[in-house]
């Protein structure tokens, strides 16, 4: 199985790729810039997951069976700041965290569509990494991150109605606080002690957690649990 996987270089990303890589999977990761044998490409750029794509198909012979979603950014973007930053924050966010998830999911369905047409080959699987603030929301300094990954839940929810029978399956990660980078930043950010007593768990989760998750729906997850959103988040949430 050849599957493109969007901010492999660190964090959740690094250990879906080592999960996937263990299970013998073909992995083409990507970064925002060139490290390790990653397609590097910036995602904020307008025409960024075009251009991903292309060069993963290339790379890939012709034939990407699985798509997992993962690339994004938590920063933060202060209701009181100046109008134009603020919205160019948000906009930022919402390109890198969905519209290029969403192009990227629109040119995997469209390439196994084809595929279905042309050769005979059956469907394919989308995973994407969004996050619990899709559910529960943020803080006021990340309206931004909470709708982009709640219009990731929708999203995938959308394709997987919409495509099953043809063999098209989407499936949707929301972990909690993970011990990446972005996390240490948000912890120290809200006193971390007091954030953790939030997590019946007692403990943020690790990225091997995480990526045992996408590794199960990329690779092994029935095709009845198709639309699926998983919570990863030590019952921090639960819905």
């Amino acid at each position: 199985m050849t599957i493109l996987l969007t901010g492999s270089s660190r964090g959740i990303g690094a250990a879906i790729h080592d999960s996937l890589t263990a299970r013998g999977a073909t992995v083409i990761g990507h970064a925002s810039r060139d490290a390790d044998g990653r397609i590097g490409i910036d995602l904020d750029e307008p025409d960024g997951a075009d251009r991903l794509w292309a060069a993963a198909l290339e790379r890939a012979g012709g034939r990407i069976d699985a798509l997992v979603n993962n690339a994004g950014v938590f920063e933060a973007n202060p209701l009181d700041g100046d109008d134009a930053e603020w919205l160019a924050g948000w906009e930022r966010t919402m390109r890198i965290n969905l519209t290029a998830s969403a192009q990227l999911c629109r040119l995997a369905v469209r390439h196994w569509q084809e595929r279905t047409t042309r050769d005979g080959y059956t469907g394919g699987r989308i995973v994407n990494i969004a996050s619990c603030a899709a559910y529960r929301g943020d803080s006021p300094a990340h309206w931004h991150y909470a709708a982009s990954k709640a219009g990731m839940v929708a999203m995938t929810k959308t394709i997987a109605r919409g495509y099953a029978r043809e063999g098209i399956l989407a499936f949707a990660v929301c972990p909690g606080f993970t011990m990446t980078g972005m996390a240490d930043d948000y912890l120290a950010s809200r006193g971390g002690d007091k954030l953790l007593a939030d997590i019946p768990l007692g403990k943020v989760a690790d990225p091997a957690e995480v990526a045992s998750v996408a590794t199960y729906l990329t690779l092994d997850a029935p095709p009845s649990m198709t639309g699926a959103v998983l919570d990863v988040n030590g019952a921090s949430y639960v819905r």
